[in-house]
């Protein structure tokens, strides 16, 4: 079984080096590259750092709705569990990736090393060198459906990302076969037997000339009185004989 965790954070600011915080992660479980369904979300209390004007404006999220939630430290081991050893899809992951070792960190814990991390951006830029490679970018490529995504908000990108990712891998055909019917009729043995082979209207030229032919009766004649392949052109002499 693979399982992989697609995630997405919002953030104080840009820049964790310098005392921005994590305040939302959003995940969806992947089992064979399939939604599970079992999802993790959470809004994270930055503490004593404010929310940027900036970054609000884009994911919508206050200092005042922020009061009263958990620490990332009350948190970590809930979302330690449930990411497991997984391998973890993050568009453009050195950002997110910061902010959450730095968390851990701050809590005590180990990094999640960069050998876990899928980097859907690096995927799409291999994938699509002429860009954009934006998540909306990616949505609207392949057709997904991004149109509630009024603002940045964790877990509606990590669920627009999955699906990203699976048309980033070419396997959005395998996934939307499983459990069904197949499309065409199945072709059994009594069908084979009962099917009657046209015969062409026109033979089909031969392949062989007789300059080809003579070539190889000639090499033939240089393997010795033993070669197998002697045997076969005298069967086949007798044949036309």
């Amino acid at each position: 079984m693979l399982r992989e965790i697609v995630l997405d954070t919002e953030t104080t600011g840009l820049e964790w080096k310098t005392g921005d915080r994590l305040i939302e992660i959003g995940c969806i479980e992947l089992v064979n590259r399939i939604p599970s369904g079992r999802e993790f979300h959470r809004f994270i209390n930055p503490e004593d750092r404010q929310v940027h004007p900036d970054a609000e404006a884009v994911h919508g999220i206050s200092n005042e709705f922020l009061k009263d939630k958990p620490r990332f430290v009350d948190i970590v081991d809930e979302f330690l569990e449930f990411i497991g050893d997984a391998m973890l899809v993050i568009h453009n992951a050195s950002f997110d990736i910061g902010f959450i070792n730095m968390e851990l960190e701050r809590a005590g814990r180990p990094p999640i090393p960069p050998e876990r991390v899928i980097d859907t951006l690096a995927l799409a830029r291999r994938k699509h060198p002429a860009g954009p490679n934006s998540l909306d970018a990616l949505c609207k490529r392949y057709g997904i459906d991004n149109s509630k995504r009024v603002k940045h908000g964790a877990l509606m990108d990590s669920e627009l990302l999955a699906e990203v990712y699976i048309e980033l891998l070419g396997e959005r055909q395998a996934a939307l076969v499983l459990g069904q019917e197949p499309a065409v009729p199945t072709i059994t043995v009594a069908t084979r037997r009962n099917y009657q082979a046209r015969q062409r209207p026109t033979p089909l030229p031969p392949r062989l000339s007789p300059e080809i032919e003579a070539s190889h009766r000639a090499f033939v004649e240089t393997l010795g009185e033993n070669a197998i392949w002697r045997r076969y052109l005298d069967l086949a002499e007798q044949a036309t004989n």
